[in-house]
């Protein structure tokens, strides 16, 4: 029996539920796993050296992109340009040096990945996609009346569930009595 508060299609699962699960659980068990097994094949004490070395490439990589990010971040500003894909890379750099904070070669690897200038694009489309996705669009009346034909405005052409015309305007003087 469904509660009579819970929104249609609240039942199902939410991605970020999922994406929690698999960030906290599955990683960090995978991360073990690869772990033990480089151990197996090389020692432990090479495999504490590599997670030594690893970390010390990785930091020196992230002082290096995020420097560069920085700095086309800076001059995109100063010449009036909309900075989209420096701040991407901003992001992707911020991302990948979290996921190599943290100890294990899967999360580095995962990393590396978005740290790199040649691997980075791909990344940003990804991320560029996902942002698109969960994008709101606002206009002239609120989140809920973007332009017409766009996704959450409102007008000819309007789709989906907020594609509401606004009501009427009324005018009216705010009184405030207690000054």
């Amino acid at each position: 029996m469904a509660n009579a508060r819970t929104a249609p299609g609240r039942s199902r699962r939410r991605p970020l539920g999922w994406v929690l699960l698999v960030a906290f659980v599955v990683v960090p068990i995978i991360e073990i796993y690869v772990l033990i097994q480089v151990g197996q094949v090389i020692g432990a004490w090479w495999t504490i050296a590599l997670l030594i070395a690893d970390s010390i490439i990785g930091s020196w990589l992230i002082k290096r992109e995020g420097g560069r990010a920085w700095r086309a971040l800076k001059s995109a500003l100063e010449i009036g340009r909309m900075p989209a894909t420096e701040l991407a890379d901003g992001a992707l750099i911020l991302i990948g040096g979290t996921l190599m904070l943290s100890p294990g070669f899967v999360t580095d690897l995962f990393g590396i990945l978005l740290i790199l200038p040649f691997t980075r694009p791909v990344f940003r489309r990804l991320l560029a996609r996902v942002v698109t996705q969960r994008l709101t669009v606002v206009g002239p009346m609120g989140a809920m009346g973007g332009m017409p034909g766009m996704p959450g405005g409102s007008g000819p052409g309007a789709r989906g569930p907020d594609a509401r015309r606004p009501g009427p305007v009324v005018r009216g003087e705010v009184v405030d009595e207690e000054h």
